[in-house]
């Protein structure tokens, strides 16, 4: 079955797998006897030279984007909040590329995604429950515009998902990074948080995974994995606190545990979303690396307890 983008197939290993449980070890008839060399140089593995050429695409895909994140992490104020508008744009457009046969509406998600990530700019977190209750006025005025009204309400449905998962998080990022003092530091401490807990948690997986965490959303992900992960999410935000002597270490521990608990609770909720809708990738911006919503699918969550967190220990 297609719908959007690449066609999901339960015999495929996702790409933030951590162990394949789906693929039962079976006896095979020996393999037949080699054939008789050809004349002419060896001929070097294909397997390995593969791999090595994945790594470096996706390294040569990972620099230039680590490079715009620390840029507009440090500059702030209208380029950061501008380039959040354009991240929750593409991941909403990902989304509804997704579920498209709900027809959502997209100028009305893009004109919300952009109000709220401008409300987080100037104003706090209070303007952005205003912009969320317009935007049903704004949903109401759009559905009376389409002819054929025949299933607004998923269409609204999908639609609000879109605002609400991808749009409030990343207005929450600027209101991160703009608070006082100390908001790029914070918000650095969790975004190496969040992906210390998921490279930590991928190796953890791989080498001792034995125990299925969740496995009608995501078969291949372990209770060893998460294990790892949480651990190396906590201690990833306790050693980024160590350089920063606004941030006692109690505090910093307490926030790289919920960081690091909420990090997997992000990926199985996309994981979920893509299952439903039968897909494998939710878009190519980051090559390799998959979608916008593949890379960020934690960060949309711990983004904002970030904030809150903030809020309560350091504010």
């Amino acid at each position: 079955m297609e719908r959007g983008g690449s066609r999901f197939d339960e015999d495929t290993q996702p790409f933030d797998a951590e162990l394949d449980f789906e693929r039962p070890r079976r006896r095979r008839p020996p393999p037949p006897p080699p054939l008789p060399a050809e004349p002419g140089p060896p001929r070097e593995p294909r397997g390995p030279r593969r791999r090595r050429s994945e790594t470096l695409a996706r390294v040569a895909w990972a620099l230039p984007w680590i490079a715009i994140v620390v840029t507009i992490t440090i500059v702030g104020g209208e380029l950061f909040a501008a380039a959040m508008i354009g991240f929750a744009c593409v991941g909403i457009e990902e989304l509804f590329r997704m579920a498209r046969e709900a027809r959502p509406f997209v100028l009305v998600a893009y004109a919300a995604a952009a109000a709220l990530v401008v409300a987080a700019l100037y104003g706090t977190h209070f303007q952005l429950v205003i912009v969320l209750a317009a935007t049903i006025p704004m949903l109401f005025a759009a559905a009376l515009t389409r002819a054929d009204r025949e299933g607004v309400t998923v269409s609204i449905a999908v639609t609000l998902l879109g605002v609400i998962w991808i749009g409030i998080p990343f207005a929450h990022a600027v209101l991160l990074r703009e608070l006082p003092d100390h908001g790029a530091g914070l918000l650095v401490d969790v975004l190496v948080a969040t992906f210390v807990a998921d490279t930590a948690a991928y190796a953890g997986g791989r080498l001792f995974g034995r125990h299925r965490l969740a496995p009608t959303l995501s078969p291949n992900k372990t209770l060893e994995g998460f294990a790892f992960g949480f651990v190396g999410g906590t201690m990833g935000f306790w050693f980024a606190g160590l350089y920063q002597d606004w941030l006692p270490g109690i505090d910093a521990l307490l926030m790289g545990m919920c960081v690091a608990a909420l990090a997997p609770v992000g990926d199985l909720f996309e994981s979920m979303i893509k299952r439903d809708l039968r897909i494998k990738d939710s878009g190519t911006i980051f090559g390799p690396h998959g979608g916008l919503l593949d890379r960020l699918d934690a960060v949309i969550f711990t983004i904002v307890a970030g904030y809150y967190l903030a809020i309560a220990l350091v504010y």
